[in-house]
């Protein structure tokens, strides 16, 4: 054939021009596309009956008369949740469109609260409460943003020289461990394992997890903080050393907080004097040091009795895990009642499940300096201005 003719053959018969040829395979291929284009729509229509069958509707409402229900679903009364309504509600409030209404604040809230006290996957709750997964995911972190966005500074507010005398009295009086400004530990929060993360997340437990560190009064209140990668910077104004109650010949004593093992000795951490076969003294420094750090271990079984969401993996980004960890604390001192919580510590043993440990926090070496603010206290528990009536019995 002349190479310049505008024809080529297919099949050696049939003639087709280049420019049909084009054309044609075009048309197959935006067919092909249509047919696996599948037809989308606003709301499925499973969820176009949300207010017939929809668990908000129904179950919330019903649950509404019944408070002893209505705290085991979403663990606090209906009183508590309007009232954590009109605090974060503004926050919670989006415009309806011409192809659908905006879900209303109090069923996201509602969302986001079981989401957090059941550990129910949100492709549950997706079916339960008639909404899209998206819709049901986007609920879930707006609750938790608005909750760390409007309540931090009034439920979780940075410590002032003056909240740390605050917790240091309560030490003393309830836990009978003076100049002490808190109890501390670490737990795992355990994740699905973030895509391309390698070994960045990953623990001796053989998990991938996030480290929440924690700062509790004497009465299991969160005072500080840090979780994953948020954390605040400010300066902690500490109140200056001073005296023991009575021990004024001990010299001044600087202000402590309590830990385990887990933690390194320093002058202003305390850890248990390690080994078996101790000396009455630190025996007896050990079991009250043991029993001002049980507050720490308390609140965090509160925490995950609570919210059961703590005993689960948890299936979100590592950036939204902070802000749901960071929600979860400021709910915990918004909700905290002294008479609920031994309920709640029966129930968290009762599960028979925990959140992990952290193991080790630092290293093991201590500065003279530490041993020796150790010392003082340990002295002081078993001096007459320091002991106090039960300890013999507990070692």
């Amino acid at each position: 054939m002349h190479p310049q003719l505008s024809h080529i053959y297919i099949s050696h018969t049939v003639p087709v021009s280049r420019r049909r040829t084009l054309t044609f395979v075009l048309l197959l291929e935006r067919i092909q596309r249509g047919r696996r284009r599948r037809k989308r729509c606003w709301v499925h229509p499973l969820n176009q009956r949300r207010r017939q069958q929809g668990d908000f509707y129904h179950l919330v409402a019903e649950l509404r008369l019944d408070s002893q229900r209505h705290h085991l679903y979403f663990r606090m009364s209906a009183e508590q949740m309007d009232e954590l309504l009109s605090i974060i509600g503004p926050e919670l409030t989006r415009q309806s469109t011409n192809y659908r209404a905006a879900i209303e604040p109090k069923q996201r809230l509602a969302v986001g609260l079981r989401y957090l006290a059941s550990g129910d996957s949100m492709v549950s709750l997706a079916f339960s409460y008639r909404l899209g997964h998206a819709t049901v995911m986007n609920s879930v972190h707006m609750v938790c943003a608005a909750i760390e966005k409007v309540m931090m500074e009034r439920f979780l507010p940075r410590p002032t020289q003056d909240t740390w005398k605050e917790v240091a009295q309560g030490f003393c009086e309830k836990w009978n461990f003076p100049n002490c400004l808190g109890a501390i530990d670490g737990k795992h929060i355990i994740i699905q394992a973030p895509p391309l993360s390698g070994s960045q997340f990953f623990n001796y437990k053989k998990t991938f997890s996030i480290v929440l560190l924690a700062l509790v009064d004497a009465d299991y209140r969160f005072r500080f903080i840090q979780v994953g990668d948020f954390g605040r910077t400010c300066d902690v104004h500490v109140p200056p050393s001073t005296s023991l109650p009575g021990a004024a010949h001990l010299g001044d004593v600087p202000f402590v907080m309590v830990g385990d093992a887990a933690f390194q000795l320093k002058p202003f951490l305390m850890r248990p004097y390690p080994g078996a076969n101790l000396s009455y003294k630190k025996r007896i420094f050990n079991y009250r040091l043991s029993r001002a750090r049980m507050v720490v271990e308390n609140a965090f079984g509160i925490l995950s009795s609570r919210w059961r969401i703590f005993l689960n993996r948890i299936n979100l980004q590592p950036k939204n895990v902070d802000t749901l960890v960071m929600a979860a604390c400021i709910l915990h001192n918004f909700l905290l009642v002294p008479s609920e919580n031994q309920s709640l510590l029966d129930e968290a043993e009762q599960l028979g499940r925990h959140m992990a440990p952290v193991r080790n926090m630092g290293g093991n070496r201590a500065s003279t300096e530490a041993c020796n603010v150790r010392e003082v206290f340990c002295t002081y528990f078993t001096s007459p201005e320091g002991s106090v009536s039960w300890q013999n019995r507990m070692v």
